[in-house]
C-alpha cells in the first residue's frame, strides 16, 4: 500500500491550470537546453483545458520553441469494421467528439499560434494509439524514453481514465475496449453535441493502466468542479490502485500529484 496523495487545492481551475502550465513550460525549456525531446501526455476533455490555455499563454510570453515537443494522446473512439486490421477504425477525425480533432484544435493549434511557424510542434509529433496495432503504442512510448509529464483526468461518475472502465486490470496495456455506459454518459457532458446516448460510440482504443504508470516520469491528476467531489474523495483516500476507480492509478505513478479546485472538495474540507 502507498500513502494517499494529499490534494493541492487551488481557488479556481484557471489557477490550477496556470500552476501546472508553468511546470510544463519549465520542462519544455529545460529539455530544449539539453537538446532532447519533451513528451507531454495529454487527455482530451474539459479537465485539462485550463492547462492547455495557460500553456499557450506562457509559450507566447516566454517565446518557447516547441519543435522538440511531442503530444502523446491517450485514446480515440473507434467503430467496428470487419475489413480493417484489428476489426476497428477510428471515427472521422473531424467529428465533434474526435480526440484527433481535440488535439489539433484545442492543444496544438493554440500552442503553435503562440510559438510561431518556425517554432511549432511538428505534425508528426502528435501521437495516438492505433486501433490496427494498439501494442505498437507501448513500444513507441518506451522507445521515446517515456513521458516527461502526464496530465491526467478522472471520470466523474465511475473514475474512468482515458477509456479504461471500472474493473480494469492493473497490468492492462494499450488496446481496444468496450466503453462502460457510465463513461459514455460522462462523455455526453464532455461533448455536448451528442443528442442522445445512442450517438456515443461504444468502443475506443486507449492506453492501459500499466501504460500510464510505467511510462510516466511525472503524473499530475487534475480535478475541478463540484460534480467531481466524489472523484476527489476517492483519489485523496486511495492507498493504491483500486480497479473499481481506475483513476487511482495516479497513486502508483512516479512523482505523482493531485491538483484540485475548491469546488471539487467536500464542503467540510473546502471550508
Amino acid at each position: 500500500m502507498s500513502a494517499p496523495l494529499p490534494p493541492r487545492v487551488f481557488d479556481s481551475p484557471a489557477q490550477l491550470g496556470a500552476e501546472l502550465a508553468r511546470e510544463i513550460a519549465d520542462g519544455i525549456a529545460e529539455a530544449a537546453g539539453s537538446g532532447r525531446r519533451y513528451v507531454l501526455g495529454c487527455p482530451g476533455g474539459r479537465s485539462p483545458k485550463p492547462v492547455y490555455e495557460a500553456l499557450a499563454e506562457l509559450t507566447a510570453e516566454r517565446g518557447l520553441d516547441l519543435r522538440h515537443v511531442v503530444i502523446a494522446m491517450m485514446d480515440e473512439y473507434v467503430l467496428p469494421d470487419p475489413d480493417a486490421p484489428g476489426g476497428f477504425h477510428d471515427i472521422d477525425h473531424g467529428a465533434h467528439n474526435s480526440c484527433h480533432r481535440f488535439a489539433a484544435e484545442e492543444i496544438v493549434a493554440p500552442l503553435n499560434a503562440a510559438a510561431g511557424p518556425t517554432r511549432s510542434i511538428p505534425a508528426d509529433a502528435v501521437w495516438f494509439p492505433d486501433p490496427a496495432d494498439p501494442s505498437a503504442y507501448e513500444r513507441r512510448l518506451a522507445e521515446a524514453g517515456g513521458i516527461d509529464l502526464f496530465i491526467l483526468a478522472c471520470g466523474a461518475s465511475d473514475g474512468h481514465i482515458a477509456f479504461n472502465p471500472p474493473g480494469t486490470d492493473r497490468h492492462s496495456t494499450s488496446r481496444i475496449v468496450e466503453l462502460a455506459d457510465t463513461t459514455r454518459v460522462d462523455n455526453m457532458g464532455t461533448f455536448p453535441d451528442f443528442a442522445s446516448l445512442d450517438e456515443v460510440p461504444r468502443h475506443g482504443v486507449t492506453v492501459g493502466v500499466h501504460t500510464i504508470v510505467a511510462n510516466s516520469r511525472r503524473a499530475v491528476m487534475t480535478v475541478h468542479g463540484a460534480h467531481k467531489r466524489e472523484a476527489v474523495r476517492r483519489l485523496a483516500t486511495a492507498g493504491g490502485y483500486d480497479p473499481s476507480w481506475p483513476a487511482t492509478l495516479v497513486i502508483e505513478c512516479a512523482d505523482a500529484a493531485l491538483y484540485v479546485d475548491r469546488a471539487s472538495m467536500a464542503l467540510e474540507d473546502a471550508a
